[in-house]
């Protein structure tokens, strides 16, 4: 008689890496900042849209003031990124990112401050200055972040810290939006909600600023002593003649510089699916709901094998999802997709860090984070953009489904762009070796 099948006992994710203390702190202050940081952009997006419609704006420019918050950010964060890298190698990454978050808080501040005293038009610029000041702290934040993430666990465990990491921030970036959702329909008649949920963030951000305080990372010998030119050369020179590392940064972003629609969900939320405040926070959160599931399977079941077919396979599936949802009259049909969407960034997400954080030396990780941060950003900031370009060109339904058909050909172009990426098997794996000897070798600073 054959044995009945039986499904395989269900596994939760490994949590004794938070054994280590300044993982655990560093894990808390990532969760309540991108929380703060969550309801504040969501509030701030359902804000510009509702502020220029009400300073008389057309529909049309209204959806290219959403385009016109992301570029405003990325310029400047286009323009000091590799400034901030090199920073990150050769100063402390702990008080970079203290300085960091302490700015973060201060613009969280004048905002709460400034909407309940400006009037529309006014605070449509401010929004557009605050948007720039926000890009210049990112232009140091993410380098500093994740290059001090490695030195608090240890090697083998880094994998594991990567994917909870994740976690933690796309928990919070479901939360964040739903808060901010709820948080903007208490005042929808005058615009007090969007002050209290920019209240609410800045006493997240300030609670993180206090768990980093209290992260013990081990110290570093900072011996670096060439021109700051010189160093953000070499980093970029790393980056170049790594294909590994240049072809995974590089299709996250071509994906999702073609194929983000992120910035012109109130729109869809208002205007296509009839969604009030709160559906429109569920709505912006349910890319993150996909990727949080998704991030947690990870840890529970990390990516061990073929992790480049993975990491491409998701990228088609973000592309794909992204079609439906650019097409779709349904609310929970576009919820849906958004969640998929976010599943399968998550995939590409944690394929990507774990590849460039293991194929970098410590010395450099800062630059590397900083090139690659330029290319996320360039795809986030520069992607709700061109999504409100193509939005009031095409309409939105229009624009974000010839987005989604562009990233889905772009990431077809990348595997043969790429093959090295494509048949990369294991994070440490003869392909990955093979990648880094071939990258120009490069001296570590000497004390």
């Amino acid at each position: 008689m054959s044995r009945a099948w039986s499904a395989p006992p269900m596994r939760l994710p490994d949590f004794s890496i938070f054994r280590h203390r300044a993982f655990a702190r560093f894990w808390v202050t990532r969760a309540t900042y991108v929380l703060g940081w969550q309801i504040q952009t969501t509030a701030l997006l359902w804000h510009v849209h509702q502020l220029s419609i009400a300073a008389g704006r057309s529909e049309r420019e209204a959806v290219l003031a959403l385009g016109l918050v992301g570029l405003f950010q990325f310029l400047p964060l286009f323009a000091l990124s590799l400034f901030g890298g090199q920073l990150a190698d050769r100063l402390n990454r702990k008080f970079i990112l203290m300085a960091c978050y302490a700015m973060k808080l201060l613009i969280a501040l004048a905002l709460c401050v400034l909407t309940s005293i400006l009037p529309a038009a006014t605070m449509v610029t401010v929004i557009f200055g605050a948007a720039m000041v926000s890009g210049a702290v990112n232009a140091f934040q993410p380098a500093a972040a994740q290059s001090l993430l490695p030195s608090l666990v240890p090697r083998t465990e880094l994998p594991q810290a990567i994917a909870l990491n994740s976690l933690a921030f796309t928990t919070s970036s479901i939360v964040g939006p739903s808060i901010g959702g709820v948080l903007l329909a208490f005042g929808q008649r005058d615009h007090s909600g969007a002050q209290i949920a920019f209240a609410v963030a800045a006493v997240l951000i300030a609670i993180g600023i206090v768990a980093l305080s209290g992260v013990r990372a081990p110290k570093r010998e900072i011996a670096e002593t060439r021109p700051t030119l010189e160093l953000i050369k070499e980093g970029i020179a790393y980056v170049w003649n790594n294909k590994i590392v240049l072809g995974a940064i590089s299709l996250d972003l071509v994906v999702v510089l073609l194929a983000g629609a992120q910035a012109l969900v109130p729109v869809f939320a208002d205007k296509i699916l009839n969604a009030d405040e709160a559906g429109f926070g569920l709505l912006r959160g349910a890319l993150a709901i996909g990727a949080a599931i998704t991030a947690f399977i990870i840890a529970a079941y990390p990516l061990r094998r073929r992790v480049g077919r993975w990491m491409f396979g998701s990228t088609l599936v973000f592309a794909l999802a992204t079609i439906v949802f650019g097409l779709s009259t349904s609310y929970w049909l576009s919820f849906a997709m958004l969640a998929i969407a976010g599943a399968a960034d998550m995939i590409s997400v944690q394929v990507r860090q774990s590849l460039i954080q293991l194929a970098t030396p410590e010395f450099m990780l800062g630059r590397v984070a900083a090139v690659s941060f330029i290319f996320i950003s360039a795809s986030n900031e520069l992607g709700d953009f061109e999504a409100g370009v193509m939005g009031a060109i095409f309409g939105p339904a229009l624009g974000v489904a010839i987005g989604g058909a562009a990233a889905f050909l772009a990431s077809l172009l990348w595997i043969k762009l790429f093959p090295e990426l494509a048949k990369a098997d294991t994070f440490e794996d003869r392909v990955l070796e093979e990648s880094r000897a071939a990258a120009p070798p490069v001296e570590e600073a000497k004390a």
